[in-house]
């Protein structure tokens, strides 16, 4: 097996504990927001006068990014809630953004092809922003030290329908024990994005716990030597004192999920990108138009929740000119 690459950053304060949903102008701050540069542009209202109530709902992954900003921009204008629902990608497109009860829905995927007719149905245009990149990181407990490496056979072999039911069956020297598994349930965009990166010609098993709550995940692999489970990294690094990230193997070696090496790619298989879509008529509410030029201003350079890789500056460039684009046709 390849050498191991640790190239984690250095401890910081990371998330606090997270619930499924949140009206993010009770919650807890869960991670500092940094000072961004904003661009100017024409308003048709005082920021000062902003008022109402922006729902949100999808990616669990992109959910604790989401609940920070928004809270950062509630405490800055007091008359706007911001209430961020954990459902999944999936979930929250089919359920709450596309049924029109969201304006906002965080994906960990890109949209596919039957949610946009199935937004377009009801009269909903989704707006694309990428937000970010995450690193997918797989979790086995402290105590599981005969994971060294693993590699995406290995990985398949692990969560495909009628795959290893025991250790032994990965590796014949690992224990004769069985694996106990929790993962994200089939309405997660984590999901969708782990079958088509490990599993492209097999079916990724369920018959084991599913959650959108990723805390139960690691709950149920801190809780037993013989667990695994995966989520995106802010939540791996939230519980590393408890759970144990598995490096996976790259071409140039093994590798560790952490913000430095999803971003010079040695850990590509299970980066991904990580979007807002936003519905199109909305930004005619003063109140969205701004909480999302807020939120992609603030895409790029520091994090405001550690765990997400910024986009680029020429990324989060690219946002701003399409929303002021959009704005300017009104």
């Amino acid at each position: 097996m390849p050498p191991c690459r640790d190239d984690e950053p250095s401890r910081r304060a990371l998330l606090g504990a997270l619930g499924a949903t949140g009206a993010v102008g009770l919650a807890g701050c869960l991670g500092s927001v940094g000072s961004t540069p904003t661009r100017t542009a024409a308003t048709t209202t005082d920021d000062d006068a902003l008022s109402g109530r922006i729902a949100i709902a999808g990616s669990s992954t992109v959910y604790p990014l989401t609940l920070s900003l928004g809270k950062s921009f509630s405490d800055a204008h007091p008359d706007v809630t911001v209430s961020v629902t954990s459902t999944g990608t999936g979930g929250g497109f089919a359920d709450f953004f596309c049924a029109g009860r969201t304006v906002v829905n965080d994906a960990s995927r890109a949209i596919e092809t039957d949610e946009r007719d199935a937004c377009a149905a009801a009269g909903v245009e989704p707006v694309e922003f990428r937000i970010g990149t995450d690193a997918i990181s797989v979790v086995v407990n402290p105590d599981a030290d005969w994971v060294d490496c693993l590699t995406l056979s290995e990985l398949a072999e692990i969560w495909r329908v009628d795959g290893a039911s025991s250790w032994s069956d990965v590796r014949p020297e690992w224990p004769d024990d069985p694996i106990r598994l929790a993962g994200p349930t089939t309405a997660s965009g984590t999901f969708d994005y782990f079958s088509a990166a490990v599993l492209p010609s097999a079916v990724q098993r369920t018959d084991h716990l599913t959650t959108e709550q990723d805390t139960a995940i690691a709950k149920t692999v801190r809780e037993s030597p013989y667990a695994m489970g995966y989520f995106g990294l802010a939540y791996y690094l939230q519980n590393r004192d408890a759970v144990r990230a598995v490096p996976i193997s790259e071409p140039d070696g093994c590798a560790l999920p952490s913000p430095a090496n999803a971003k010079n790619g040695s850990y590509d298989t299970l980066s991904r990108p990580l979007y807002i879509y936003v519905a199109r008529e909305a930004l005619s509410r003063p109140e969205v138009a701004a909480f999302v030029r807020y939120y992609l201003e603030r895409s790029t350079s520091e994090p405001a929740v550690v765990g997400y890789v910024p986009v680029t500056a020429e990324t989060a460039s690219a946002n701003l000119d399409r929303l002021d684009a959009l704005l300017a046709d009104g």
